[in-house]
Formats: structure tokens, C-alpha cells, sequence
């Protein structure tokens, strides 16, 4: 079965009434945990952007600290995990603004990880490339917010064995 294009969907949506919709959406909401997420993301934690930022911010930190750390094979392999779930966040908000914030407080958590991020250059080179993610993403940004987190990238740049 081939799925329908964005625009069609749209058309479609367009014409049904609501009680077919809020059906439909409920539905949906029961095949993928994604789904769910981002219809509880819209419904609830859309208008207090503030809130949903410390949200994920809590949920990282407690994902860094059940980071297994008695082999940097686990603390990589977590430290993935970790930044899939971040972007599946972020993607649910759609703001530049929330994913630059975001981004720079995963790369502070993984820069203050104790092993040190140093001694691997498997962690390194993802730290790095996170760095150079945000660097292009807040040039899009409003030039005050492009000043403020500059500074904060500057700082996690300030690192022994950063190419910068």
C-alpha cells in the first residue's frame, strides 16, 4: 500500500467533520509511541515552551546519570541514545530556538561527563560534531539569541581537544 502525499492528506482532513477527526487522531495516537508523544507534545506542552525545554532538560539528566560507565563501548553507545532522543524532542517542537538550547545543553552535560569525553575520540568527534551543528544553526537565529548562545558555544569550545 502506497502512503498518501501531505497535500492530499490535507484535503481529505479538510472534509471530514469533527468527530471523524478527533476519531482519527485517537487512532492514531494508538499505533506509535512517536505519535502519542507528539500529539501530547501539541495538546499540552505546546504553549509553555519554557516548561517543555526544562522538561527534556530533566529527562537527559537523568538519562546521563544511568549512563553505564565502566566502559566507553556503553557510555557511546548511551550517549547516541541519548541524542536520538533529544532530536525525536526536538523535532516535536519545530523552534529553532528550542533546538539550539537544546543542543548546547546536551553538549555541556557530555563535555562535564566524567570519564572524559578526551580520552575517547569516538566521543570527541561527536562532541565536535554537535559543536559544529549548533555553530550553523544559530547563525538562522535572531541576532540577540545568535550573540547569547554564541557565547555559551565559545565556552563549550573552550575544551583540550576541540579542533577549534
Amino acid at each position: 500500500m502506497k502512503a498518501a502525499t501531505v497535500v492530499q492528506i490535507k484535503k481529505e482532513l479538510q472534509h471530514r467533520n469533527p468527530d471523524e477527526l478527533l476519531e482519527l487522531c485517537l487512532r492514531l495516537s494508538k499505533f506509535k509511541k512517536e505519535n502519542k508523544e507528539l500529539l501530547t507534545y501539541l495538546l499540552f506542552e505546546s504553549d509553555d515552551e519554557e516548561g517543555y525545554i526544562e522538561t527534556v532538560k530533566g529527562e537527559v539528566d537523568q538519562q546521563f546519570s544511568e549512563i553505564n560507565i565502566n566502559s566507553f563501548f556503553y557510555i557511546k553507545k548511551s550517549s547516541r541514545k541519548i541524542l536520538r532522543n533529544l532530536k525525536k524532542y526536538i523535532r516535536y517542537s519545530g523552534k529553532k530556538e528550542t533546538e539550539v538550547e537544546l543542543m548546547l545543553y546536551f553538549c555541556e552535560k557530555l563535555k562535564a561527563f566524567r570519564p572524559s569525553i578526551n580520552r575517547n575520540t569516538t566521543l570527541l568527534n561527536l562532541y565536535n560534531r554537535q559543536l559544529d551543528y549548533i555553530s550553523k544553526k544559530i547563525s538562522a537565529l535572531h541576532e540577540d539569541l545568535q550573540y547569547d548562545y554564541g557565547l555559551i558555544l565559545e565556552e563549550l569550545q573552550q575544551s583540550p581537544g576541540n579542533h577549534f
